[in-house]
C-alpha cells in the first residue's frame, strides 16, 4: 500500500483465520506497529486498531490518525487475540511518501 504523508487513511489487514480453534475475538481490539527496520515489534511499538469484519483497520495520518508516519518504507506487523492464542504476523509493506 503507497500512501501519502499528509494523507489520513484506514490502513487495512484482512483477517480470515481461526486461532487456537476459536474465531477471532472481535471484543478485543486488533494491535498494529509500523517499523521502518526488519526487526520484531517491542512492547511500545503496538498500536490499537479496530475491526471492520473481516479487516483489522487502523487510522493513520495528520487529521485525526492514531499516529503520524513519515515518509519512508515501513513493515506493517498485526497482534490480534484468538482462543488461547495470540499470534502476531508482518503483513506487508507501506510505503509513506
Amino acid at each position: 500500500m503507497d500512501l501519502a504523508a499528509i494523507s489520513t487513511e484506514y490502513v487495512k489487514v484482512t483477517v480470515v483465520a481461526r486461532a487456537g480453534g476459536a474465531t477471532i475475538n472481535p471484543a478485543i481490539p486488533p494491535s498494529f506497529a509500523f517499523l521502518a527496520t526488519d526487526v520484531s515489534p517491542e512492547p511500545a511499538d503496538w498500536l490499537t486498531g479496530e475491526w471492520l469484519t473481516p479487516h483489522a483497520r487502523i487510522l493513520i495520518g495528520p487529521s485525526g490518525g492514531i499516529t503520524t508516519l513519515e515518509p519512508a518504507d515501513y513493515r506493517v506487523w498485526i497482534k490480534f487475540a484468538g482462543g488461547s492464542e495470540t499470534p502476531i504476523h508482518r503483513t506487508g509493506t507501506l510505503t509513506v511518501y
